[in-house]
């Protein structure tokens, strides 16, 4: 199989006979390298000793004491995080275990990177062995903002970091006004949008995030992001599902849905207390989807036979963060409700 999204550092795991992968050693080196964590010049002898041990024996025990040690106040929070996110780590089965706990127990002690982090890895995992680019494509939405824009009424999605890059090199370099305008997608600079066509380049440029996803007219987009939501569950869950883009919800008797992020479960809400949706909220749902549990004998008795609706929206800078653990913790299966 062809090479993809080498940033998530899957090379420095390794996979159990169960299909999981295993943190190394390696795995947390790779976390002590960065700049969070590496010792600036002006650091304490207490943090330039404590990661010097653990550049050593990077599963080595670290207390409370150590820590505190530190003078900077910022230092020290960044070395609370690290452990505790360590320490969950190491104590699992394997990170997917981790990430299901996070996901249904909820990651407040942890930053958010953390948990994207941990998705990108396990994402990986799951796909180790897709070939289809448009699939991957969308899988990137799994652990990186996007920033949508239309282009002749169509929404495409672009990398939201890389995005704001470009924009910032066009600031710094003064291009003129019609350069902007020789650009396909001017929000967007002179990123690709996946196609037929290219869709073959993405192997060399899966970690770029250079390519955009053309969500709204690319009928391949749409199924790429609900396979990857198929892919995602069964990884997880070991439960399979069936995913189908939606243009529209025309259901009288619908009784779940997923928020695949804020603005999608502020939407949901809406509906769900039979509130009218004023048009400007309309116009920030971004996809639709219904998701079919096949196996039913894992779902609420009230929810057998009935599908559970999945809506993503883009909050008002045109931004769609979205949230995979909502798709973990928020099905209607028996082993997750409340006891």
């Amino acid at each position: 199989m062809r090479e993809f999204w080498v940033s998530s550092g899957h090379h420095l795991t390794q996979r159990a006979d169960h299909g999981g992968l295993i943190a190394t050693p390696e795995l947390i080196m790779a976390y002590l390298a960065r700049p969070e964590l590496a010792p600036p010049e002006e650091a304490c002898d207490a943090e330039r000793a404590l990661h010097a041990a653990l550049l050593l024996d990077p599963m080595r025990a670290v207390s409370a004491d150590d820590i505190a040690a530190m003078e900077d106040a910022d230092a020290r929070e960044n070395w609370t995080f690290m452990m505790v996110f360590r320490d969950h780590l190491l104590r699992a089965r394997s990170l997917e275990a981790a990430y299901l706990d996070l996901a249904r127990k909820g990651a407040a002690q942890l930053p958010p990177i953390m948990l994207s982090q941990l998705c990108h890895l396990v994402l990986r995992n799951a796909l180790d062995d897709c070939d289809d680019p448009f699939i991957l494509r969308a899988g990137e939405l799994f652990f990186r903002p996007q920033k949508a824009a239309l282009r002749d009424g169509i929404l495409l999605l672009a990398d939201a970091e890389v995005v704001e890059a470009q924009q910032a090199y066009a600031q710094d370099a003064h291009l003129s006004p019609l350069t902007a305008l020789l650009t396909e997608v001017p929000e967007f600079g002179n990123l690709d949008v996946m196609d037929e066509q290219n869709a073959w380049t993405y192997w060399s440029r899966s970690d770029a995030h250079s390519m955009i996803l053309n969500l709204g007219g690319d009928a391949k987009a749409r199924a790429g992001l609900a396979k990857v939501i198929e892919l995602w569950i069964g990884h997880l869950l070991q439960i399979e599902v069936k995913v189908e883009p939606l243009a529209r919800m025309e259901d009288p008797d619908w009784r779940w849905f997923i928020g695949l992020d804020t603005q999608g479960t502020r939407i949901g809400n809406a509906l769900w207390e039979g509130e009218t949706i004023a048009p400007g909220m309309v116009e920030q749902i971004v996809s639709l989807m219904r998701l079919t549990i096949i196996d039913e004998s894992r779902v609420l008795p009230d929810m057998r036979g009935k599908p559970v609706y999945l809506i993503g929206a883009m909050d008002h800078e045109n931004l769609w963060r979205l949230k995979p653990q909502n798709l973990i913790a928020g099905l209607p299966l028996i082993e997750s409700a409340p006891s």
